[in-house]
């Protein structure tokens, strides 16, 4: 069973929203096929708390995580509770580095998506050739690839590399996505793997690409961000996604 919280003192009002919207995150990338049967992570800074992160219990499936099974642990992958579920700290090098390297970087996504790992595999990387990529353009950074991200050391690269750009394509790997909230951070994600999507369809063709001309493609990306936030867009794209969620599981809140 996946009911067991820390067996701490109650938490907060703000924790438990994190615990619920995270929990969310996971179920919504098993929705939308980003797994990778029981790997890979998504991350949350715990409100009020700099030192501690939520992390999915390892060895579960995506779409079995509730709010209740995340384990909170430490900057390093320990255990910050008496959890019962096992966590992988190999698997926090990622995002540890991510969280204590960038002040904003409250929730980090990390994917091994088919496209995403395509696209991390060329040397062009994500190529500004549809509307969707343009959200990317001139801010996703890429961090060449140094083996399974086991070593401590490479975090303070993987951060140099993440700069201040919300995405991050790992090289031969996959991507990265980071945001202060889980709207915005999931919000990247999606679109930046429906990007490699598209690319990878595109390229796939075997006909000449379309290209645009650098004026274009700024203008496309600052209405872009005009849309996703001074508009809204990105919150109302949460709430929808919550509302279906609540009708095809709400046990997610558990």
């Amino acid at each position: 069973m996946m009911t067991t919280i820390c067996e701490t003192p109650a938490i907060s009002d703000a924790e438990y929203q994190a615990r619920v919207d995270l929990a969310a995150c996971y179920r919504l990338a098993a929705h939308y096929k980003m797994t990778d049967l029981i790997y890979t992570h998504i991350t949350a800074r715990v409100p009020g708390e700099p030192e501690h992160f939520l992390i999915n219990p390892y060895g579960f499936l995506w779409e079995e995580i509730t709010a209740s099974s995340l384990v909170k642990i430490d900057v390093n992958g320990n255990k910050a509770c008496s959890s019962p579920h096992r966590v992988n700290p190999a698997g926090f090098t990622i995002h540890s580095a991510v969280h204590t390297g960038r002040e904003d970087a409250h929730w980090v996504m990390h994917t091994h998506t088919r496209s995403g790992v395509a696209v991390s595999c060329l040397a062009e990387g994500l190529l500004p050739i549809n509307q969707i990529a343009l959200q990317f353009f001139g801010r996703v950074s890429y961090h060449d690839y140094e083996g399974v991200a086991l070593n401590l050391g490479e975090r303070e690269r993987i951060v140099a590399s993440l700069g201040t750009n919300p995405a991050l394509i790992l090289r031969n790997h996959g991507l990265l996505t980071v945001g202060p909230d889980a709207a915005v951070m999931f919000s990247h994600m999606f679109n930046l793997c429906r990007a490699c999507e598209i690319q990878e369809s595109a390229l796939a063709m075997g006909r000449p690409l379309q290209n645009l001309d650098e004026a274009t493609m700024r203008q496309a990306n600052s209405q872009i961000d005009q849309m996703a936030y001074d508009d809204g867009d990105v919150q109302l794209e949460w709430d929808a996604h919550m509302r279906m969620l609540d009708r095809l599981d709400p046990g997610f809140r558990d």
